[in-house]
This record gives C-alpha cells, sequence and structure tokens, in this order.
C-alpha cells in the first residue's frame, strides 16, 4: 500500500499548496488517487484552522474527500489537543462522514481508552509506535501498525511491531522521510509520502504539492521493491 499523508499539523505557512479545507483535501486527494495511492491520511481543520476531531468538521472533511475518493481508506489522526473520547463518541452516527480508520499514538497515555472509543464506532484503529514499548494485549479494531521511525530507530521498533502479526506501515519524516521509505519499499511494508512528512523530493528540492511526492514515492517503490 502507498498512503498519502496530505497535511499533518503543518500550517500554510510552511508550504503554499499544503490542503487545509475539505475542498483541497478533496482535490489532493483526487490527484494522489490517479497515481495509484489506496489511503490517505489527513489533519481535520475547524473554520480557523485548527485541528479537531469534533463531528462536524469531521463529517464534513471526510464527507467531502470521500465524494472525490470513493472506495478510497480515509484516515485521521487522533493526535490533537481536547477531550477526545466524547468527541470520537459524536463520529457514530455520521455514515460517509465516517473515517475508515484512525491513529493512535502508543506515547499518548490515554491509547487505549483512544482505540477502545474509535472500535465502539466502527473505526479501525492504526496504533503508531514511535519507541519500543510493550503493548500486551492489543485492544479489539487494531488493524495496522504504523511505525514512525528514523534509520537509526527503524530495525528495534520492526523488532516490536512485526511480531504482532498486523500489516505494517514505515514512514521517518523530514530529512528521514525518503531513507525510511527506501527500507520500507525493500522489506515490503506498506509506505507513505505527502507534505505531513517532507516538503522535499528525494534530490533535495522543494516538491510542487503531495502529488509530486507520491509520484517519487510510486517510483521510489518500485524501483527497491525485491523482484
Amino acid at each position: 500500500m502507498l498512503q498519502a499523508c496530505l497535511n499533518g499539523s503543518r500550517t500554510a505557512r510552511e508550504h503554499p499548496a499544503l490542503p487545509l479545507t475539505p475542498e483541497r483535501l478533496a482535490e489532493d486527494a483526487a490527484d494522489v488517487a490517479a497515481l495509484g495511492v489506496t489511503s490517505v491520511h489527513l489533519h481535520p481543520r475547524d473554520v480557523i484552522g485548527a485541528e479537531t476531531l469534533a463531528g462536524p468538521e469531521i463529517a464534513t472533511t471526510i464527507a467531502t474527500v470521500r465524494a472525490a475518493v470513493p472506495g478510497i481508506e480515509i484516515s485521521v489522526s487522533t493526535d490533537v489537543p481536547g477531550n477526545r473520547v466524547p468527541l470520537i463518541a459524536s463520529w457514530g452516527p455520521l455514515a460517509a462522514g465516517r473515517p475508515d480508520i484512525a491513529s493512535v499514538h502508543v506515547r499518548d497515555p490515554a491509547w487505549r481508552e483512544l482505540a477502545q472509543a474509535l472500535h465502539r464506532v466502527n473505526v479501525q484503529v492504526d496504533l503508531v509506535l514511535e519507541a519500543p514499548a510493550d503493548l500486551g494485549d492489543l485492544p479489539d479494531g487494531v488493524a495496522r501498525i504504523t511505525v514512525a521511525a528514523t534509520t537509526a530507530t527503524a530495525e528495534p521498533l520492526l523488532r516490536v511491531a512485526e511480531p504482532l502479526g498486523l500489516p505494517v506501515l514505515l514512514h521517518g519524516r523530514d530529512a528521514e522521510a525518503w531513507p525510511v521509505l527506501t527500507r520500507a519499499a525493500r522489506l515490503e511494508h506498506h509506505v507513505r509520502a505527502g507534505l505531513e512528512d517532507t516538503l522535499l523530493k528525494p534530490d533535495g528540492t522543494r516538491a510542487r504539492n503531495n502529488a509530486e511526492l507520491v509520484a517519487c514515492a510510486r517510483r521510489n517503490q518500485r524501483a527497491k521493491a525485491p523482484r
């Protein structure tokens, strides 16, 4: 799987093409879907541009993106401020406005409660691992492990993630984004690319937009995959 991480917690000051509104996210999702992406990960915003998990904003964002790319997995992040468990509970009746999967960071003291809240509203859990941890018995609904790594930390983190028997998405950020993507492709793990992870192409020049980063990732993934 190649996932596009469209915006993350970045701001418009960091890149002029960063998609923040539902309409812009839908446009970028359509562009990357045309390149073979089967999952998009995004951070919905409220009317003042702050990250949010509130039901109305989630519903508008997800429904708008889903209309542009029907059939593609839509993922959101739970790594935002606020009382998140009741906000997630409000997603239950959202239907087309409910995400397919949401990321939960193991470093978050409330990660188990968040995972359980997601499971109760029929949203799968993408568990994000950034440091070695004893995960114990995983909560219901965990469907994937995302390993957020550097070239130095990838191996010890994969030693935790791989034995769990779930799909693994391995990615890095900023200077580590492309080296870690190359490693993930060689290991045949899922990969991701987009403005959340890096603003630069592999040659160090500034990317125009998410689609250009995804195109680079697709070429890298095909070149490095075992034959």
